[in-house]
Formats: structure tokens, sequence, C-alpha cells
């Protein structure tokens, strides 16, 4: 990872462009998904910079330092990303303080944490409160006026008002329970179907990977992790698709701009921490999570699943080093001198 970050970017430069690049990705989910995408992210990143200074403080940390690298931001702000835009306020300070606090802090802090604490906050979030965790807005076009604008988003956020007349499934989870509709009748019957993989849901993918090209550009990380994943979550897409059966799992561009797909290829397993660390392990890193994607959205209970691919691949990272990191022959001398 080092060896492609700018000579002179630090952390808080490195995190400053990520958070620039979530921009085209955020834009979208505004448009399509209403005001309510900014109070949570909004909400996100204040509950994840307020954890951080408990943690920095229970740590005995300058709490000024620790804040000025901006982990705390991105960390929140990648969160706020993956929820529900109309999330109760409480759960969405609660998953941000989850994740810095036992997905960071727990573990020794800023570049010791074996897990992503994002996908951490968002893994808990879900398995606790599955129903408020799978209610999204169901968009209705670009800048629609039945998108709920920012104070009825602020009414429900802050528990003042019913969600119902909002939410609804996403497009993964209706396309997983659609009965017997073949692929190309659900497309036409239900108002997620969007043109590929759910009304929204594709330009919002769109923006996440303009953003990641963007940070590919800017060579902060490498291309191994996110077309490793895209690659074998297309293939594996691929190998399964029947041509739109009722019992197809969808197809590779259903996957591929469907859900977290995007925002978890570019923003989330290029994580230079908590992911396998040679660009062969980061390939590998890469495979396992696109393979593990695919399996839990087509055979499992989950209908996204990126968070927790990528919970499960990261527990395999130190694996990953052991298998791909370079060995080094010759004289004892060359290991700093030590015998075996």
């Amino acid at each position: 990872m080092t060896r492609l970050l700018p000579r002179r970017a630090g952390t808080t430069g490195v995190m400053l462009q990520v958070a620039l690049a979530t921009l085209p990705g955020l834009a979208a989910l505004v448009a399509f998904f209403g005001t309510g995408v900014l109070l949570t992210v909004t909400l996100a990143v204040l509950g994840a910079v307020t954890a951080e200074a408990l943690g920095l403080w229970l740590r005995g940390r300058s709490i000024r330092i620790g804040l000025s690298d901006g982990s705390a931001i991105v960390t929140g702000l990648l969160l706020g990303l993956a929820l529900p835009p109309m999330l109760p306020a409480g759960l969405t300070l609660l998953g941000a303080g989850l994740a810095i606090l036992l997905g960071k802090h727990v573990y020794g802090g800023l570049g010791q944490n074996p897990f992503n604490p994002a996908m951490v906050g968002y893994a808990i979030l879900l398995v606790s409160f599955p129903v408020e965790m799978t209610a999204w807005v169901a968009p209705r076009g670009l800048l629609a006026e039945d998108v709920p604008g920012l104070l009825d988003a602020a009414a429900v956020i802050f528990a003042s008002a019913s969600p119902d007349a909002f939410t609804g499934p996403t497009p993964l989870d209706d396309f997983k329970h659609r009965e017997a509709l073949t692929a190309a009748e659900w497309h036409a019957v239900s108002g997620l179907g969007g043109r590929f993989a759910g009304a929204g849901w594709e330009w919002v993918n769109l923006g996440f990977l303009a953003g990641g090209l963007y940070l590919l550009q800017r060579r902060l990380f490498s291309w191994h992790a996110p077309v490793g994943m895209l690659a074998a979550l297309a293939l594996c897409a691929g190998l399964f698709w029947d041509g739109g059966s009722s019992s197809s799992p969808g197809s590779p561009l259903f996957h591929l701009l469907g859900g977290a797909t995007m925002l978890g290829a570019f923003f989330i397993v290029t994580d230079p921490v908590s992911g396998a660390r040679s660009p062969r392990g980061r390939l590998l890193f890469g495979i396992g999570v696109g393979i593990l994607v695919y399996v839990i959205r087509a055979f499992g209970g989950y209908p996204d699943a990126v968070a927790f691919a990528v919970l499960l691949m990261n527990a395999t990272a130190p694996v990953i080093d052991a298998w791909t990191r370079p060995r080094t022959y010759g004289h004892p001398s060359s290991s700093g001198g030590q015998q075996p």
C-alpha cells in the first residue's frame, strides 16, 4: 500500500481523497432516495467521531491528534452510505459507535484492526435489527416528488413518524422473494425493477465506480482487490445464470450494479489494514469476497451480503498473507542475523 501512495500523502490527505471519491455515489443516493441519506450519513459521521474521541480518551491518547487523521470520519461516512436512509437515529449512532469502539479501539486503534470497522458496525446492526436494516426508501425516479423530503425524512429518522409510507424492500431482497416470476416479469411488474439491477441502484453503483476509478488513478490502492471481487462475482453470476427463469439468482449485471457492490469493491475491500498485503494476496482476497457475496446473495438469507463477505475474508487475511508473502532464502543474516 505504501508504495502506491503519493510521497507526501499522509493519512489525513488519503482520507480526504477517499471522502471526495464517495461524492458521485452520495449524489446518486440523494437524488434517488431523498435527503434522508444526508441526515443518516451526518449522524453516522458524528457518532463515529464521538466514539473515536471516547476511545482515545479511554486509552489515554491525545484526542486532538487522534481525530486529526480523519479515519473516524471516513468510517462513519462509509457506514452511513451503506445504511438505509430512514434508519432511526439511535440505530445509526449505535452502529457508528460500535464500528469505532469494537471494530477499531479494542484492537489498539488505527492500523491495528483485523476487521473493517464500518462493516463491523453494519453487520451488528443487520443481525440485531433486520427489519429496520432492510427497509429502504422506494425510489420513484430522479428527484421525483414522492421521494421523501428533508422534513419527512427528519420526522422518520428522529422517531416522530412511521416509516411505513416511505420504506420497502431493496431490489435484491424483492428479487430473491419474487416467487414464480421470471426475471423479465419481475422487471416488468416490480416498481423496483429498473433496467438491470433496480431503479436508482444502477446509477448509485456507477457513481461509486466513478469514485473508485478516481482513487485508482490517484494510486491510493492497487487494482487487485476490486478487480478480483468484481470478476469473481460476475463469473459466479454468469455460471448460474439460466436466462432469467423463476429460480434464477440474477444476471451478472444485476449483481454488479445492485446493492453495495461498487461501494464494497472500491471503498471496503481496498482497506489496507484489514485486507491482504501483497498484490497476489489482495487479488485472492478480492476473489474470495466476490465468491462469498454471490453465495450469500443467491443461497443465503441476507440479500446484499457485502458486509458478511468482507468480514469473513478479513478473518482469512493473515492466512492469505502467509501463503503469498515472498520467501527469503540464503544466509541467516538476511533475516536480521537471528539464528533459526
